[in-house]
Order: C-alpha cells, then structure tokens, then sequence
C-alpha cells in the first residue's frame, strides 16, 4: 500500500497534468514518442485516483473520477486497443474538469498554497494543436 496521502495524490494528478502539458508542448499525438508519454501520464493520473479517500472524490462529485480509473484501466491492459482519437478526447474533454476538481479540493485544503499551470478550462486544444 502506498504511503501517499490525499494531499500528495491530488498534487501527483496535477504534476501529471502539467507533464501532459509539456509533452504536448513538444509535440502532438501523432509522435509516437508523446503518445506514449501522455498514456503513461494518463495511467498515473487513473491510479491516483483510484487511491483517494472516496469521500473526498464524493465532495467533487461533477468530476467524473470513475472516468478517470476506467481510463487507466484501459490504458494499462488494453494500450494496443488504445487510439489516438480515445486519448485525445480525454485530454480534451475529461482532463480539464478533473483538474478544476483536484484544484477546487487542493484549494479547501492548502488555502494559502498557489497553484502552477493553466486555468480549468482553457482551450487545450489551441494551446498544444490537439483537435480539427
């Protein structure tokens, strides 16, 4: 069993998010090289997850956190089944309300603590290229 606590996994989620970020920074999913690193980000977002207290997930309760399980789930048992189009719709669609939910949480816990990265919300897919 792991020693993290809730604190520590809603600051791995973000960090996760923020190497997303970066990845897609340097490139898009076409990379099979950044591919590859976003899935790996997206499994350690899903086990995060997984290992939060459920009554602290149950207070963010628009945030689709069994979403987040399932994909890692996906990701680590069936990466050869996993398009491109999958992973790029949950960074687009699914990623930025998780972060607001892990923000919103770190903010009722750590109120004086200030947080990196971008604002929930914003249009990921202009930032990094992702989308039509």
């Amino acid at each position: 069993m792991s020693s993290h606590n809730d604190d520590e996994r809603l600051t791995d989620i973000i960090d996760a998010i923020d190497a997303i970020r970066s990845h897609l920074a340097r490139g898009d999913l076409s990379d099979g090289l950044i591919f590859d690193a976003v899935r790996v980000r997206l499994i350690e977002i899903g086990e995060a997850v997984k290992a939060l207290n459920p009554e602290l997930v149950a207070s963010q309760a628009d945030v689709k956190w069994s979403d987040a399980a399932g994909m890692r789930d996906l990701l680590a048992h069936h990466y050869f089944d996993t398009s491109r189009a999958t992973v790029e719709v949950t960074i687009m669609e699914d990623l930025p309300s998780l972060e607001a939910g892990v923000r919103q949480l770190q903010t009722h816990r750590k109120p004086t603590e200030e947080h990196s990265g971008n604002l929930p919300g914003e249009d990921w897919s202009k930032d990094f290229g992702l989308g039509s």
